[in-house]
């Protein structure tokens, strides 16, 4: 297979790609013309074959799409999220409309994640300042987990079925614990800010840089799949940083400083503890270690002690996008190289971080 493959979207402007968890020569794509400023969304269901990427499916949508996840029960459905603040699920098998619409958000819905443990449960954030529960069978939301401001990313965690994490307009991440009581701060347990200074010693890779940054928007977070409780961020302050939840006033335990424009989506390695890769608007892909592999093991939980911070590196830069790269996803399968791009450029790039990135 070559090195890298393309796929165009004429008319329509990624913002997000996702690997199928089933197959490893199928992902979906959610576009949107004219920037998702104004007009329609279209769903691209794509596979990998000897002669490079193909169209199996697509699906129109009459607003702009921002995100997508492919359903954790049904390999052939996925939901997307859309303008008008309704999630959309469809099926490639069945037909051109969705099985089922969605309409609760009030603004626009900007992020989409199923269950992977709970598999019969997905989440929705959206600029309204909520998360809502779903159940892809049931017509209205489960739950609605109240944020207060536009909460561009939310996801579940990959170890605990009853965690949820998001990042928002005003710089925090917050945890929801669902098996706790509502109470007034409906399952709210921890709230971490992002741009809060560095805690403890041994500040390098740039935290020193970080003592008096000023808050931003946090456009994207993702849960490390081997540490469960370790989350990364990126947003518009350009920097990627990374925290642990068990510990939400010790500040960031690395960042990473490279991106020259916001970073507007990453993604955690299947396949290694410390790599994870970014897509940013100054038009790169990344690939970075967040240096934890060097650190040696955090103090027993109870301690108080913050572990030292990681000294992050980055591995590479993948810069063949001639527009915003707005998504970027790892293929769950193979020797673990595999990342699909996504950007303005009307592109899909699919590619081995192995041989593009080395050096």
């Amino acid at each position: 297979m070559a090195s890298m493959l393309e796929f165009r979207t004429p008319g329509f402007n990624p913002y997000a790609v996702k690997y199928s968890p089933y197959d490893d020569s199928r992902l979906a794509v959610a576009a949107s013309a004219n920037y998702g400023i104004v007009g329609n969304g279209r769903v691209f269901a794509l596979r990998l074959g000897p002669t490079g990427i193909r169209l199996e499916k697509a699906f129109e949508t009459n607003d702009a799409l921002y995100d997508l996840a492919w359903s954790e029960i049904n390999e052939n459905q996925l939901v997307v999220a859309c303008g008008d603040g309704s999630i959309k699920l469809f099926d490639l098998a069945a037909g051109d409309f969705p099985l089922m619409n969605f309409a609760e958000h009030k603004r626009e819905a900007f992020s989409v994640c199923w269950n992977p443990i709970a598999k019969d449960l997905f989440i929705s954030s959206s600029w309204d300042g909520t998360i809502k529960v779903w159940s892809p069978s049931r017509p209205t939301s489960i739950k609605t987990l109240p944020v207060g401001s536009c909460t561009y990313s939310a996801c579940f965690s990959p170890t605990n079925p009853g965690i949820i994490s998001s990042v928002s307009s005003d710089s925090h991440i917050r945890i929801f614990d669902l098996r706790t009581p509502v109470t007034a701060k409906y399952h709210l347990t921890s709230t971490i800010p992002v741009h809060a200074p560095p805690q403890g010693h041994g500040l390098s890779n740039g935290l020193t840089a970080l003592k008096g940054s000023a808050p931003a928007e946090i456009l994207t977070h993702d849960w490390n799949k081997y540490r469960d409780t370790v989350i990364a961020t990126g947003g518009v302050d350009r920097v990627v940083r990374t925290f642990d939840i068990r510990n939400p006033a010790g500040g960031p335990l690395s960042a990473l400083l490279g991106h020259g424009y916001a970073v507007r989506r990453l993604a955690w390695s299947p396949h290694a503890s410390d790599v994870l890769a970014t897509a940013s608007y100054d038009m790169t892909v990344r690939v970075w270690s967040d240096g934890s592999m060097a650190v040696a093991a955090p103090p027993a939980s109870g301690t108080g002690q913050a572990p030292i911070p990681g000294v992050g590196t980055q591995l590479g830069v993948m810069n063949r996008h001639s527009e915003f790269a707005t998504g970027v996803d790892w293929c769950l399968f193979g020797t673990g190289g595999w990342l699909a791009s996504a950007g303005w450029d009307q592109r899909v790039l699919v590619w081995d971080a192995h041989t593009l990135l080395r050096g």
